[in-house]
């Protein structure tokens, strides 16, 4: 069974143990090297002219700092650790996304697991008005919560789109094999990427269902974008052409990208990657999306959503898609030509156990790493 943010001893794919390189490795290095954090797995920015950087850790509390290498202290931005579930590996506080108009309306939207009865919490917050590095503990509006059947496989992404609605990664429930078969159900929110108006709330919840979502009014959760998802942990949005790649953990042999559609299907749990997974074999591929890349666990056991990249640093990776593996570290560059195939390429062995990316304003990305540090291009 494959879990994902772990770092214990017991060798089972992603709670394999990892090796440690505080010091950086020959392509990365601490971008902010006075600053260390626990468990960072989320660096987010606001589109607010400030420069700030926000980390999250998984054990709930978000910090700001200024982007800014001689940086010698974090903030505490929103302490979320009385509120959130991080008992179990994959709990905790998962995704933060900063509405577009944050500037305007100091809203912000975080991911969290909650216990009793176990659970995923969609909420929002808004910063306070007296100090823009404090957010609103009392403000929090729960925009949309569902029943976790297990502790594993929490998705945990959440963002704003090029249309200015919230996607929403959510697992397949947990335990191994999905074995309530929510990947393909399409009557509930697990093993999905969702998509939801924040801007818009309708029909008596906090949130509305846009019109030309794929399930909009029929007898499907009209939240949902697209399905068959294991573990979508970590997405994205190209900022030049809009495209979403997703990041879908795998069971015991695939890892795999894919490029993300309206309504369709990507497989999970008929298909493990480009493999049968149930049956195990002629399984009917009928209407399944294929991977746009994958790798076996003979390259790697966990892999790491990232972003396409534009930034200044690296132009021989100008757009490219950057992704990485938890286990040992690998970074890979992905590029999809005109006739749709996407050719890797590994930029990077860094034997960091890497558990998010980040992006700043410039473009330029960052690795968030359970040796407590963020890295960045040399």
């Amino acid at each position: 069974m494959i879990t994902l943010l772990i770092l214990t001893l017991t060798l089972s794919s992603c709670r394999e143990s990892v090796p440690r390189s505080p010091s950086g490795t020959d392509d990365f290095e601490p971008a902010f090297p006075a600053l260390t954090f626990v468990r960072p797995l989320a660096l987010e920015t606001p589109k607010d002219g400030s420069n700030r950087l926000f980390v999250v850790e998984q054990s709930g509390r978000i910090f700001v700092f200024p982007n800014d290498p001689a940086v010698t202290k974090a903030k505490v931005f929103l302490d979320l650790r009385t509120t959130i579930t991080d008992a179990e590996n994959e709990e905790g506080l998962l995704g933060l996304a900063f509405h577009p108009e944050y500037k305007s309306n100091g809203y912000f939207y975080v991911n969290y697991t909650a216990a009793n009865p176990l659970r995923t919490v969609i909420a929002r917050y808004r910063v306070t008005a007296s100090d823009p590095d404090v957010a609103d503990p009392s403000s929090a509006l729960i925009l949309i919560e569902f029943n976790q059947p297990f502790s594993n496989h929490n998705g945990g992404e959440v963002t704003f789109g090029p249309d200015g609605y919230l996607y929403i990664g959510t697992g397949d429930g947990g335990s191994g094999g999905d074995p309530y078969g929510n990947g393909q159900s399409l009557t509930t929110l697990l093993g999905k990427i969702l998509r939801i108006d924040v801007d818009a709330p309708a029909r008596g919840k906090n949130y509305g269902i846009p019109a030309d979502n794929p399930f909009a009014g029929t007898s499907s959760r009209g939240e949902i974008w697209a399905y068959g998802m294991r573990n979508p942990w970590r997405f994205s949005f190209d900022s030049v052409t809009g495209a979403l790649w997703a990041a879908d953990v795998g069971q015991d042999r695939i890892e795999e990208i894919d490029i993300i559609e309206k309504g369709r299907n990507y497989g999970w749990n008929i298909m493990e990657g480009t493999s049968c997974f149930k049956p195990s074999s002629d399984c009917d591929t009928t209407g399944l999306v294929l991977p746009a890349w994958e790798y076996t666990h003979a390259v790697g056991i966990c892999v790491t959503g990232g972003y396409v990249y534009h930034g200044s640093r690296r132009p021989d990776l100008a757009g490219s898609y950057l992704c990485a593996d938890y286990g040992n570290g690998k970074v890979w560059s992905l590029r999809r030509g005109a006739d749709g195939v996407v050719k890797a390429n590994e930029i990077a062995v860094t034997g960091l156990p890497i558990a998010s990316f980040g992006l700043d304003n410039a473009g330029e990305i960052y690795l968030c790493s359970f040796d407590g540090k963020i890295y960045h291009f040399k």
